[in-house]
């Protein structure tokens, strides 16, 4: 594999949205969608890998195929077919909060020569928020892409975006402010 630097990582956007916080989810995710489809189109222009990690919902047999087809056959596939997954994207079943918890995404991180993750996805004070941590535990630089991430509840979104900024030195952008670099593959602010 090409060693790239960063890596985009979307959390959790493969969604049915039939869970029992889905209406509270809803809203924010309809606002993060466009912004994550940006990041998305942007990385497979720079050649940045983009990789998806992606709760199994307790679906033991699951893949991402299966996932993709029960979320594009949901009542809000239009939140989904935005982002979909390409043949060229990774995909990393989970089926704890923490993109890292009991996955290989640290050795394909490694595989790839990623130090830097570009964090979007859902949900920022829940599986955004660990997945930073774990990140930052590893020593990988971390960016979190503040209109990209996804909330069920406000107030406990802003203060894990602060304790990503202050307590795991995470870089909170705006969608418009990451620029992937098609030279070297880091990301960082826009022009």
């Amino acid at each position: 594999m090409e060693q790239q630097p960063s890596a985009l990582i979307v959390i959790d956007m493969i969604n049915t949205y039939d869970h029992p916080d889905a209406d509270q989810l809803l809203p924010s995710a309809q606002k993060a969608v466009p912004v994550v489809a940006g990041l998305i189109r942007q990385a497979r222009d720079a050649g940045v890998p983009v990789i998806y990690v992606n709760d199994n919902f307790g679906q033991w047999r699951s893949h991402q195929g299966a996932l993709v087809d029960a979320a594009l056959a949901g009542p809000h596939a239009e939140l989904v077919e935005p982002i979909q997954p390409d043949d060229e994207a990774l995909f990393v079943l989970k089926a704890r909060h923490s993109i890292f918890y009991e996955t290989p995404l640290t050795y394909l991180l490694w595989e790839l020569g990623v130090h830097q993750v570009v964090l979007c996805g859902q949900v920022t004070e829940q599986c955004v928020l660990y997945s930073a941590l774990d990140a930052h535990i590893r020593h990988l630089d971390v960016t979190v892409v503040s209109d990209g991430v996804a909330h069920i509840h406000a107030e406990l979104a802003d203060a894990a975006l602060e304790m990503m900024r202050r307590n795991m030195g995470a870089q909170i952008v705006a969608g418009a402010e990451v620029t992937f670099s098609e030279e070297d593959g880091r990301v960082g602010p826009s022009q």
